[in-house]
């Protein structure tokens, strides 16, 4: 089916394809990726003020972390990145970022269950329209070579975003309240979506491959088959969302964590948990992508050996990180385990692009995203808060502490080994997109 492609600058206009001006995209879209998880990771921070409040179970503090937001954030992702194959990404983002800064600022105005559920509907839907098209972009400023650091950095949001808001969700709550936190961060979104749409540029459609913009898309059922036939991008996604079931099942429950297990107040672990994010989860997110970019150069196969060592090496640290009696130390525990975890990132969003034509590229990480975020952020905070709570008559103040130890030794296990599979026909995957 033919689409007419949206205005784009000419490949010669040195105002659109300047590398300044590819910094500026990459930076913007790295501040937008940072507000999508400050607004998603605030809720992590503020979970016992609510619970406390509303008198929510862990089950319903991990339906409403997980399923009700992912349910949403995935299903919505498929057609909003078939439009941005299509369409204009800038525009697509910008209105994502506004529909997700207004529904978490009326998060904090939900008084039932009920109503919290229909705010992070909301924050999903708009969330939804977030990575795939700037995952896109991305991918058409940079060249193969350099397309894991840039996504590494686009990732660092990850890392950013959740560290400020712990730090802002957790200190705002001690001065203001959780429902004036939620109001305080969800805001500035709005005028964040004007300079996207206003100052963010389409570039041809493979400009960074010096490839011909096509006029042509794929369907959508057509994409969605080509991808599940690789045998690469089957268990890269398998991986993917075994990783993403231990690490949003984990960053959701991990301040109620230290504040059961450890006494710790939501301020204090708060700065605690922005701390660890701003150290190990960028230099992790980061090196991830630079990493597999470096040794990639001589076998493409390490785009899935960094994510699967980095995933195994994680396993111990975890263990000793749950089971540790000391608060301080525990922390201490928690710095490998936040280097290797997101380490993953970059090389699988790469990966991802290299193994489909163009005109696919956003529905491609859709695809990931789909599987990523269905088993993982709909799954994996659900699971530990419904163990949480069957654990409780064995293990009572600690159920949550063996909730997460269990979910995070078998979990990593079971990823590393989806990568390393990924990686046995990752080369012959990759040239049979141009087959």
């Amino acid at each position: 089916m033919a689409a007419t492609q949206p205005p784009t600058p000419d490949p010669g206009d040195s105002r659109a394809t300047s590398e300044g001006y590819r910094r500026y995209v990459l930076g913007l879209l790295l501040v937008v990726y940072i507000f999508n998880f400050i607004d998603r990771q605030i809720l992590s921070i503020l979970l016992e003020p609510i619970k406390r409040e509303i008198e929510l179970t862990d089950t319903q503090l991990g339906f409403l972390g997980g399923i009700a937001f992912a349910l949403f954030y995935t299903f919505a992702g498929i057609p909003i990145a078939h439009w941005a194959d299509r369409g204009s990404r800038r525009t697509i983002i910008a209105l994502g970022l506004f529909v997700w800064s207004v529904m978490t600022a009326l998060t904090g105005r939900a008084h039932a269950f009920s109503t919290l559920i229909l705010a992070r509907i909301g924050v999903g839907v708009g969330e939804a329209a977030g990575s795939p098209p700037s995952h896109s972009l991305i991918s058409d400023y940079f060249p193969p070579s350099r397309r894991g650091t840039a996504l590494s950095i686009y990732a660092l949001g990850i890392p950013i975003g959740a560290a400020i808001g712990n730090f802002g969700g957790g200190w705002l709550h001690e001065f203001v309240g959780w429902r004036a936190a939620f109001m305080i961060v969800g805001l500035p979104g709005i005028a964040l979506a004007l300079i996207v749409r206003f100052t963010l540029r389409e570039p041809p459609r493979g400009y960074s491959e010096g490839l011909q913009a096509q006029t042509e898309t794929e369907s959508m059922r057509n994409v969605i088959s080509f991808m599940l036939r690789l045998p690469a991008f089957r268990h890269m996604s398998l991986g993917c969302a075994l990783h993403s079931f231990v690490g949003y099942g984990a960053g959701l429950f991990l301040p109620a964590f230290f504040i059961r297990s450890h006494g710790f107040g939501v301020g204090e672990i708060g700065t605690w948990l922005a701390l660890l994010g701003l150290t190990g989860g960028v230099l992790g997110t980061y090196g991830g992508g630079w990493l597999a970019d470096r040794l990639g150069i001589r076998d493409v196969r390490w785009y899935m050996w960094v994510p699967a060592i980095a995933t195994l090496l994680g396993v111990p640290f975890g263990i000793l990180f749950y089971l540790w009696p000391h608060p301080y130390s525990a922390l201490a525990l928690a710095v490998p385990g936040a280097i290797l975890g997101p380490m993953y990132l970059g090389p699988s969003f790469a990966m991802t692009q290299g193994l489909v034509k163009v005109r696919m590229r956003a529905l491609a990480s859709a695809v990931l995203l789909f599987i990523l975020n269905l088993i993982g952020l709909g799954l994996g905070p659900f699971f530990v808060g419904f163990l949480s709570d069957r654990l409780a008559p064995i293990h009572a103040g600690d159920s949550l502490r063996y909730a997460l130890l269990y979910v995070v030794a078998v979990g990593n296990a079971w990823s590393a080994v989806h990568y390393l599979l990924a990686a046995r026909t990752l080369r012959a995957d990759l040239r049979a997109k141009d087959a």
